[in-house]
């Protein structure tokens, strides 16, 4: 009998977290079991969620020092750690991972910095360590068969993408009152130089390319932020101009009252069209000539690049779901997906210099800028 891939997260502590998420993900995979981690910095929430996770307490460590230091001479060893802390401690785990050879799984953006993602590409390329992002749109059944069927010619060129996420809950200030969630992401310090183009602008981007099949090479950016006494961005929007001189819209906001977390892209080119949105999760509208076709997740027809994620209904879970599917098939060297289907360390460098682009772009006022 195959033994179950041997995972543990850091971060993740907090119920209102990414890292429930993760461990779901993981758990629903049917081939991951959590088994150690660092899930706080305070010692009484940490040992909370371990028993939440199923964590065995001699497994759940104070620092991610210890954890390292303790884990890498075990005979169960861990196989790859998830990484689920604020943006500034991204670069740091991933590299102490990367010394003591483990795979990583990280969330969203890879690094605070683009010199530090960089950075972490030069260390992966001399290692045998596999490392994936969790854009986790990456993973929804309904993309990748959006994805496929761009590939395969069926709206002709790509033309124009257009693709937006909006969501409202940064709306007022709430990390003044006590919000830990906005208030890491809406401090420099923690989230880094970006936030709103950091949050969900990076999905946006990484979505357009991923269904496009294109590369964008320019953008013209404004980040604004909206919110009084607000020190990072919390709407960002952009033109794009990708390699095969198609155009692009994106347009992200964290303060878009009655957007609670609206995500939607269409791709038109020469031939027709197709656009989907998590409103319709289970549905791609797709547009050739003069005909319209609704293609269903569960209409019983042969999709070209259905996933495993098709058996729940959540579809973040969903997602979460098909990318740690992915990774297991990856460690286990099944499947060579990462940076074709499973988002990685490529992904990652593009999303900073997305990142890194927009926010200097709108700072500058500098119109066109060239981001590859």
């Amino acid at each position: 009998m195959i033994r179950k891939i041997r995972m543990a997260m850091i971060g993740g502590g907090n119920l209102d977290s990414i890292g429930p998420m993760h461990a779901l993900g993981a758990q629903l995979s049917g081939s991951i079991e959590l088994v150690a981690g660092v899930f706080s910095r305070n010692n009484d929430k940490n040992l909370q969620a371990a028993a939440r996770y199923g964590v065995d307490p001699d497994r759940c460590y104070s620092t991610p020092e210890a954890f390292f230091a303790a884990e890498h001479p075990r005979d169960d060893r861990i196989d790859f750690v998830t990484i689920a802390t604020t943006n500034q401690s991204h670069f740091t785990i991933a590299v102490e991972a990367l010394a003591t050879g483990m795979h990583i799984f990280s969330d969203k953006p890879p690094t605070a910095t683009l010199a530090q993602a960089l950075a972490l590409q030069q260390r992966l390329e001399g290692s045998n360590c596999l490392y994936a992002l969790a854009f986790v749109n990456t993973g929804q059944a309904m993309l990748r068969e959006a994805r496929a069927r761009v590939s395969a010619g069926q709206i002709g060129k790509v033309r124009r993408v257009v693709v937006t996420y909006a969501q409202d809950w940064l709306a007022f200030p709430v990390e003044r009152s006590g919000h830990a969630g906005a208030a890491w992401r809406t401090d420099p310090n923690q989230s880094g130089v970006g936030g709103c183009s950091a949050d969900i602008g990076i999905h946006a981007f990484n979505l357009a390319e991923f269904v496009s099949g294109q590369t964008v090479t320019e953008i013209c950016a404004a980040t604004s932020s909206l919110v009084d006494g607000r020190q990072l961005d919390d709407d960002c929007n952009a033109l794009l101009r990708f390699d095969n001189g198609a155009s692009g819209v994106l347009a992200t906001s964290q303060v878009a009252f009655g957007d609670r977390n609206t995500i939607a892209i269409a791709v038109y080119g020469d031939a027709g069209a197709i656009s989907w949105s998590n409103e319709r999760a289970d549905e791609l509208r797709l547009v050739c000539r003069h005909e319209m076709q609704i293609i269903q997740r569960h209409c019983g027809e042969k999709l070209t690049e259905m996933t495993l994620s098709r058996r729940f209904g959540n579809e973040m879970i969903a997602g979460f779901t098909a990318l740690y599917m992915d990774f297991a098939r990856a460690i286990r060297g099944e499947t060579r997906l990462i940076d074709r289907e499973l988002p990685g360390i490529l992904a990652g460098v593009r999303a900073m210099r997305f990142i890194e682009g927009a926010v200097n772009n709108s700072a500058r006022h500098q119109g066109w800028q060239r981001i590859v």
